[in-house]
């Protein structure tokens, strides 16, 4: 059986990159050649910057692109009986103020148990009211427009740095709410290299997907059960 486990692999810290390349489209660009073989000394393989993705599109191409914009899931806040801090990251809306989310640590967010983020007099209470066998839970939130105000974007977890612009977290084109984890490759497209697609003739569709923020892995999956 396949594990997510199979596809770990060692990435120093110092490798991993704490802001964002400016401009967007200056990130880099790893092209692999399927059909042609080498190609500037290493087989198949090309380093290029993402400006030049156009160098690889002809008229006719077809790009699907996710237009949701993420929304500030990640609520710390305090479980109610107990006093101890806990984290709800949303994941689906199912209906208004029901939401599918998960939650560390799991002990604490059992049904029925009430979490508080803000305060009595402004902030949101949380309800569990559901645990299902895959981690997720369904929680019942008191106002959840007050989403906006008390929660954090979910940056992953190698992410040490907060942006200082939020909007960096998502991408140009990002206009419907409701993704909890960014369309990580459309990051790197700005208004101008958008506009050179077009002007190739390349075809686009534009449309919203909501994202869930993290796969689990088997091991996670036997600890949520447990919880």
């Amino acid at each position: 059986m396949m594990r997510t486990s199979d596809f770990d692999y060692h990435l120093p810290q110092e490798r991993i990159a704490q802001t964002p390349a400016e401009p967007r489209d200056a990130s880099r660009l790893l092209v692999l050649h399927r059909d042609t073989g080498s190609r500037g000394g290493e087989p198949g393989i090309e380093h290029r910057k993402f400006r030049q993705l156009t160098d690889y599109l002809r008229p006719g191409d077809l790009m699907v692109f996710n237009r949701s914009r993420v929304i500030p899931a990640r609520l710390h806040g305090v479980e109610t009986r107990s006093g101890a801090r806990v984290e709800v990251l949303l994941v689906r809306r199912t209906e208004p103020n029901v939401w599918q989310a998960l939650g560390r640590p799991g002990r604490r967010l059992r049904v029925g148990a009430e979490v508080m983020v803000g305060s009595d007099t402004i902030g949101v209470r949380i309800e569990i009211i559901a645990t299902h066998q895959n981690g997720l839970r369904t929680v019942r939130l008191s106002d959840e427009a007050l989403i906006e105000r008390f929660g954090e974007l979910p940056l992953p977890p190698y992410i040490k740095e907060t942006p200082d612009d939020p909007n960096r977290y998502q991408t140009v084109y990002a206009d419907a709410p409701g993704s909890v984890a960014a369309p990580t490759a459309g990051l790197h497209f700005t208004d101008r290299l958008l506009d050179d697609i077009r002007a190739l003739g390349v075809k686009h569709r534009v449309g919203h997907a909501a994202r869930r923020a993290r796969y689990i892995s088997s091991g996670e999956r036997r600890r949520h059960r447990r919880a």
